[in-house]
């Protein structure tokens, strides 16, 4: 039995990156033997195991063939005659396909670490195309790594193209594109997740509401970068540089989905895309599973972020719808996720991420005004029901027409 540390954390030790997690490959052994030394058994389709101690995950070195679609269809063969190599070779990529034994010898029979150095993502080899998922995978380390150089090879690009042309992605399970979704966003460039996506023509089958943002239009005086899609990542990019929050990151990433359904004839104006958006969000959700947190930010930003931008030219009363919808009496918190969002999506323009943005304090110091309001003293004059909400409604559309006026005033 030979045990060696194997993928992401030997590729990180290399990049003297931290490793969070550590996974294993064992060769030469069974199952029982694994069972026998105090692992247990966590694998269904393969044998992995836990360290009866660490937790940490330990596999026996395997061989994978493709007979079926998506990424769960293949016949595993883990018997004790499995080498290293042919373990390492079913891996996605060079850099992902080294190992290390524990006297910190590295095994790199891929020429991964010529890959580290010159900063490819490279597949190992056309067995690549068999795994719809490292579509997203590659996607996802490319957003991980850009900040490293790291660019995708131009053959890894065409193997992730065929695959997206062959329709193999819409056989993945909606958590599994989530998951690797979620992660991207949680990474310093998600943006260049969705690109590359783009570019090998995979947006379209899991984030087709997305993919159509590309090409649409916008006015050149408020958005000089003009195109949607680039705009998008654009404020998604502001949104990594303001939050570490996914809630936050995903509403910016979806703010504008409403651009690509309103009339073309009408462009570059998009009326009416803040209200067109919430389909498309609610769609682009139920799709994904995405969790209840991030989908209802999406729909507030896409609903309401032309009011927060234009606070002084709106009435009060849509000042006040803004403050309801997002419940920010009893969600302040949310709220505040509601105007970051919208401060990332003015600075999310090219040459504007310097601009000020005064309507993120202004709308914060509302809520604080109309928070002031003694609900207590309304309710001990004597009014009932319906009554004391009218009063309160009446008293908070008093307090925004006063401030309104007096921004005018300083303004």
């Amino acid at each position: 039995m030979q045990i060696y540390l194997v993928g992401g954390a030997v590729r990180d030790t290399l990049l003297n990156r931290e490793v969070t997690e550590r996974d294993y490959v064992v060769v030469g052994a069974t199952p029982e033997q694994m069972l026998r030394k105090g692992f247990t058994q966590v694998g269904k389709d393969f044998p992995v195991f836990l360290h009866p101690s660490t937790k940490e995950e330990y596999a026996l070195a395997r061989t994978e063939r493709k007979q079926g679609r998506g990424y769960t269809g293949f016949a595993c063969d883990a018997s004790p005659t499995i080498t290293l190599e042919q373990d390492l070779l079913r891996r996605d990529l060079t850099v992902n396909a080294m190992a290390m034994d524990d006297e910190g010898n590295i095994i790199d029979p891929f020429n991964g670490q010529h890959d580290l150095q010159q900063r490819v993502l490279r597949h190992v080899s056309e067995a690549f195309t068999e795994d719809p998922l490292r579509v997203l995978r590659v996607a996802r380390f490319a957003a991980r790594y850009h900040s490293l150089s790291f660019h995708v090879h131009t053959d890894t690009l065409d193997l992730m193209r065929r695959i997206s042309q062959s329709n193999e992605l819409t056989f993945l399970s909606a958590p599994r594109v989530w998951q690797e979704t979620a992660k991207a966003l949680r990474e310093a460039h998600p943006d260049v997740y969705f690109t590359t996506l783009k570019s090998v023509d995979a947006l379209k089958h899991w984030f087709k509401e997305l993919d159509k943002l590309w090409g649409v239009p916008n006015p050149s005086k408020w958005h000089p970068e003009i195109d949607t899609g680039v705009h998008t990542m654009m404020v998604l990019q502001q949104a990594v540089s303001l939050s570490d929050d996914l809630p936050v990151r995903f509403a910016a990433l979806v703010h504008d989905l409403g651009k690509a359904l309103t009339d073309t004839t009408q462009w570059p104006a998009h009326h009416g895309h803040d209200d067109l958006g919430l389909a498309a969000i609610n769609q682009f959700c139920d799709r994904l599973g995405v969790p209840n947190q991030a989908h209802e930010l999406g729909l507030l930003v896409s609903e309401h972020h032309c009011v927060v931008h234009r606070m002084l030219e709106t009435s009060p009363e849509n000042i006040l719808q803004v403050f309801d919808k997002a419940d920010a009496w009893r969600r302040p918190e949310r709220f505040l996720q509601l105007l970051l969002v919208c401060k990332c999506d003015f600075l999310g323009r090219k040459n504007f991420a310097q601009r000020p943005y005064p309507q993120f304090k202004a709308w914060q110091d509302l809520l604080a005004i109309l928070q002031s309001v003694d609900v207590k003293a309304i309710v001990r004059s004597g009014l009932k029901g319906s009554q004391i909400k009218d009063a309160v409604r009446k008293e908070r559309l008093e307090m925004i027409k006063q401030f309104l006026a007096s921004a005018h005033g300083l303004a």
